[in-house]
């Protein structure tokens, strides 16, 4: 028998999500379709994502005098251990400067150098300087512009504080649904109002997932409390296909602190593109045991090199070295990590 669901809200394009993916997503659509009505999900608040935690800054190939797309494609490939989908590391390379572009014309403002020109950071696994930043707070500057450019298009509601619970298909009309059936359909979703603190029905004739990753399954994360990986269950209970989900990035270093904060404070990449060095506890170099590029090495590597310094030595942290660097210069790029960590003679990190 099949069952009626009755709608609170009914909506064209339903987007779970109000990261840089969501928000894209539906400033995209609203571009092209003002005819839309655009509901956009927030399980918090719309300066709320994993997106506005984000630190260094946003790689794209930038000064093309000394830097390339197939340099960075390269860059991208190494990184990825072999494993990338060529095709999309192309893809995202190549159409990454417009897309940057796009948010600067969009108000999102990056640090520039005295002559107008842009700062370029470096990060671990780059060959070049391609990191635009906004001071160490980028993703917040992101998500700032983002919500400001939602603004613009009517057609764009965000609803604050509404949790995703389950997306609704045939299974909830008394189909029988497996992950083999060949024509799911998706008719929008049962969301918990946290205001009221009931759950509301949302139909929308398109639902996109843009809910982020899965960080605190972990004990250590630098992910926000919302980082918990509700899309994927959502998709997965739906007998959707999910993918990768092996492939779990690693960011290397955060502040030691034991004392069991959550998330733990990311202590960006930036800062070793900065001149930064990983050493021991008692001051002793390592990452020459482990990768020429020695600090800058890409993420995965880095990981797997402080954990075995870890276990080798039974120490529960390494260091990062900043006492050699200009402290105005630092202090200029990074005051948000300045504010949340004293640097003395050594910056105790973990991963």
């Amino acid at each position: 028998m099949k069952k009626n669901i009755s709608p609170n809200i009914r909506t064209d394009v339903l987007i779970i999500g109000a990261g840089v993916a969501g928000l894209s997503a539906a400033i995209k659509l609203a571009m092209s379709r003002s005819d839309l009505d655009i509901t956009v999900l927030t399980k918090t608040h719309k300066k709320e994502s994993n997106t506005s935690w984000a630190q260094g800054g946003i790689a794209s190939v930038w000064d093309f005098s000394t830097d390339g797309y197939e340099k960075h494609i390269e860059d991208t490939l190494d990184a990825g251990d072999g494993l990338c989908d060529r095709d999309i590391v192309e893809i995202v390379v190549k159409e990454g400067h417009e897309r940057v572009v796009e948010l600067i014309e969009w108000g999102a403002r990056f640090d520039k150098e005295e002559d107008g020109d842009y700062n370029l950071g470096r990060e671990g696994g780059h060959s070049e300087n391609r990191i635009l930043h906004y001071k160490d707070i980028t993703g917040w500057e992101i998500q700032r512009t983002l919500n400001e450019k939602v603004k613009s298009f009517p057609n764009i509601t965000i609803l604050e504080h509404y949790f995703a619970l389950d997306i609704i298909t045939q299974h909830h009309l008394g189909r029988n649904v497996t992950r083999l059936t060949p024509d799911i359909q998706c008719f929008g979703a049962y969301v918990l109002n946290k205001k009221t603190k009931e759950i509301d029905t949302i139909l929308a004739r398109n639902t996109v997932m843009c809910t982020g990753g899965t960080g605190q399954i972990y004990k250590n994360t630098t992910n926000p409390v919302i980082a918990s990986g509700d899309g994927i269950a959502m998709v997965y209970r739906a007998k959707g296909r999910i993918a990768n989900m092996e492939f779990v990035q690693f960011h290397p270093t955060a502040l030691y602190q034991n004392t069991g904060e959550n998330p733990d404070f990311l202590i960006s990449e930036a800062v070793r593109g900065f001149g930064a060095v990983l050493k021991t506890p008692e001051g002793k170099e390592f990452m020459e045991k482990y990768d020429e590029r020695l600090s800058l090495a890409p993420r995965d590597i880095v990981a797997r090199a402080i954990d075995n310094e870890l276990k080798m030595s039974g120490a529960d942290h390494m260091s990062l070295d900043c006492t050699h660097l200009d402290q105005k210069g630092f202090l200029d790029h990074f005051p948000n990590i300045m504010r949340n960590a004293k640097v003395s003679e050594l910056m105790p990190l973990r991963i």
